[in-house]
């Protein structure tokens, strides 16, 4: 059977390299480790995790929208496997809703009233308002939080983990480097904490998970025994699952979707149609690739292909909250701080932020003009350039010159 799977995976990989593309990444296929339906899941490799383990406690870093849909996942799947403990512990930062604790509505009525209304969190999920209280006995640590709160939350914790604690961020956006430069929030989380962290990133809007639509998404990780591990605690009949071993990758795709689906929303703002924000799309996912390329060499272009990539673009780019307030943006005139604030019901925007910290790396290394889309975006949010700009970026946009215009171009300059 091994040799057969591994047979599959080599013509597999031969037979599915793109030709077309701007960019020089590994071939498509190269980085999956398994998907939901891999024959190389087997009984032997849980009961072995079991066996040799106390039940793994989990905890959720997060209670959001996003965070609350996957604590409803995650407290039904520990019941389901002896790996896991059945108490799971979500760290929720304490609010006042109505006169009560945020923490005491969740664990009487086992619903987050603020984020995730009408849903029904499994009751051995168990609100907590102390961050180093829920985390310090966690052996599985999933990081749910705006990436601007990172540092906050992960500062308590340093130095006060079990030693074998590993985690997992399903956070999209990325943290400035002091001196320049750009962050993964996995490896910020790392730095902090001292713990190996896998990612999970997809085409998961929160309510739709919650409200169990099937989708897909994916998981960049590593350790093969500890992607089953996250695979057995995240899977459901409606979430399925796929495990790459382009980690960075993965998590890249996460953050600058965010910014696209901004230029998407500006688009939608300006009254233009389909045909134009494919466009956007179709150009933001080749500055996505590029940027991996540029900043992360050796990511593999079949992970584009994943839910993490393609398809998380496409549905945060028409159902996204970043593009909703895009497009508020250019209706309304008004800030994007704003709007965020009249919008969001205390939720964080990832897009503008991101497209900031994208911006002071590109500027730092003075790669604005290999990155238009980008730019143009950063501008547009900082009101240095007019939304309608958007339309002139994507009209000059350099992958729209064919090969022809760009060996023209070699010759003049070198007249």
């Amino acid at each position: 059977m091994a040799m057969i799977i591994r047979a599959s995976l080599a013509l597999f990989s031969r037979n599915s390299r793109c030709s077309k593309v701007s960019c020089k990444l590994s071939e498509i296929g190269g980085g999956r480790l398994f998907s939901c339906s891999s024959p190389l899941f087997t009984c032997s490799v849980t009961a072995a995790f079991t066996n040799m383990s106390p039940p793994k406690k989990i905890c959720i870093l997060g209670s959001g929208n996003w965070g609350s849909a996957i604590a409803k996942i995650v407290g039904n799947n520990v019941t389901k496997f002896d790996q896991f403990d059945n108490e799971v512990k979500m760290y929720v930062y304490e609010e006042m809703i109505d006169g009560k604790k945020l923490t005491e509505i969740i664990n009487t009525t086992h619903e987050n009233v603020k984020y995730l209304p009408g849903k029904k969190l499994p009751s051995n999920v168990v609100a907590v308002p102390d961050v180093l209280e829920a985390a310090h006995d966690a052996d599985v640590l999933i990081f749910v939080i705006p990436h601007q709160f990172v540092k906050r939350v992960c500062q308590p914790l340093a130095g006060k983990l079990k030693p074998n604690t590993v985690g997992i961020s399903l956070i999209k956006g990325f943290d400035l480097k002091e001196g320049g430069g750009i962050l993964l929030i996995s490896h910020l989380i790392k730095e902090l904490v001292n713990i190996p962290v896998s990612v999970l990133m997809g085409a998961n809007l929160a309510g739709e998970v919650a409200d169990e639509k099937f989708c897909e998404t994916t998981i960049g990780c590593r350790d093969i025994e500890i992607g089953r591990m996250y695979r057995d605690l995240i899977q459901t009949d409606y979430f399925r699952v796929v495990v790459v071993d382009d980690v960075e990758a993965v998590e890249v795709c996460g953050a600058l979707k965010n910014i696209v689906a901004t230029g998407a929303g500006f688009i939608d703002g300006l009254g233009y149609g389909d045909n134009t924000k494919a466009a956007v799309i179709r150009l933001g996912l080749m500055e996505m690739i590029k940027f991996c390329e540029v900043f992360y060499p050796g990511s593999k272009l079949g992970t584009f292909f994943e839910s993490c990539g393609v398809a998380d673009l496409i549905t945060t780019c028409y159902g996204g909250r970043n593009r909703r307030v895009a497009e508020a943006f250019v209706k309304t005139g008004k800030t994007i701080e704003e709007l965020e604030k009249e919008m969001l019901n205390g939720q964080k925007l990832q897009g503008p932020f991101t497209a900031l910290e994208v911006n002071h790396m590109l500027k730092q290394k003075g790669m604005e003009e290999r990155f238009p889309l980008f730019t143009a975006i950063h501008q547009i949010c900082l009101k240095e350039l007019p939304p309608p700009g958007m339309i002139d970026c994507i009209r000059n946009h350099p992958e729209h010159m064919c090969t022809f215009d760009q060996q023209h171009t070699s010759l003049v300059n070198s007249e």
